[in-house]
């Protein structure tokens, strides 16, 4: 485990609307181990040249303990953006867990996203964080087949066990969903995937799914992504290229048609699927607390 230098651990969100109502943003380690041959954190505006190697920041507990302390908002922290806070490290070093209990202490609320299932071993702790504040965990998970999310996220826990981790998560009282970011053009962007992808979320008790219908490439990020899909889909590479060019963003070409199919399964499953409405459901408890100071 290699460690690095960090003058900050806790920043303010400029955008608290725009990604699940975050306030603030903590990430803990740097780089990730899952290998997702997709992820955007492997662009070259990150700055992170060995994204695959995962790096502690020295005194990162002791830093946003500091930090806390002087917040007198005591908003939603987000965890988990640019790299995977539940690595193959967590399990020993429990960084993330201590940060949990560091926003526990100062009743801040927590807002996490992960594709692993150690994220359930942490369920005591969102249950007391959600006493004082907003509590939401999403699971990330692309494709129901867990031989194709091998092929996609290598190193990620199969999707198999992020379900039962929702559930898991779910049967607990905390607010979880998923979130199905992305989908990849020719390969997980079928009806049956999408229809499948809702069903087993609702099965496992899922209140929210978030969607993007395509992917975004971009510099060393598109080179990583490509020679994987040489590597695993033969043949595939050259669609890329045809029809996205050096497009940034690339939707699939049955976008709409699965926008539509995807919106009429969750509204069957009354799961919700607009960030605004996820934000109102789960944001309770600081709502009512930004409205008792009016008074």
């Amino acid at each position: 485990m290699k460690t690095i230098l960090a003058k900050t651990i806790l920043t303010k969100n400029k955008y608290p609307h725009y990604w699940f109502g975050n306030d603030y943003n903590i990430n803990l380690y740097r780089g990730c181990h899952h290998g997702c041959i997709y992820c955007d954190s492997r662009s070259e505006c990150y700055q992170n040249d060995d994204f695959d190697t995962v790096k502690v920041k020295k005194d990162a507990l002791i830093i946003l303990q500091k930090e806390l302390a002087k917040k007198r908002n005591k908003g939603v922290v987000g965890i988990g953006a640019m790299s995977d806070s539940y690595n193959l490290f967590e399990n020993e070093m429990e960084i993330t867990r201590g940060a949990l209990k560091l926003l526990k202490d100062y009743h801040f609320g927590v807002s996490l996203e992960t594709k692993s299932d150690l994220v359930t071993r942490d369920i005591d702790l969102f249950l007391d964080i959600q006493r004082y504040n907003d509590v939401i965990v999403k699971l990330s998970i692309t494709t129901v087949d867990d031989q194709l999310s091998q092929i996609i996220e290598p190193h990620a826990p199969v999707s198999s066990l992020r379900f039962q981790a929702l559930k898991k998560l779910s049967d607990a009282g905390i607010y979880t969903g998923i979130l199905i970011h992305p989908i990849l053009p020719f390969i997980t962007d079928t009806e049956e995937n999408i229809k499948a992808m809702v069903k087993r979320a609702h099965e496992n008790g899922a209140k929210f799914i978030h969607a993007y219908f395509g992917v975004t490439l971009r510099d060393r990020q598109r080179d990583y992504f490509y020679q994987n899909l040489e590597y695993n889909f033969p043949g595939l590479k050259d669609k890329y290229m045809k029809r996205y060019g050096q497009h940034y963003q690339c939707f699939s070409k049955n976008r709409n048609h699965l926008e539509y199919i995807f919106k009429k399964e969750c509204q069957k499953y009354g799961i919700l699927y607009k960030m605004e409405d996820i934000i109102q459901a789960y944001k309770t408890k600081q709502t009512k607390t930004e409205q008792l100071s009016l008074f």
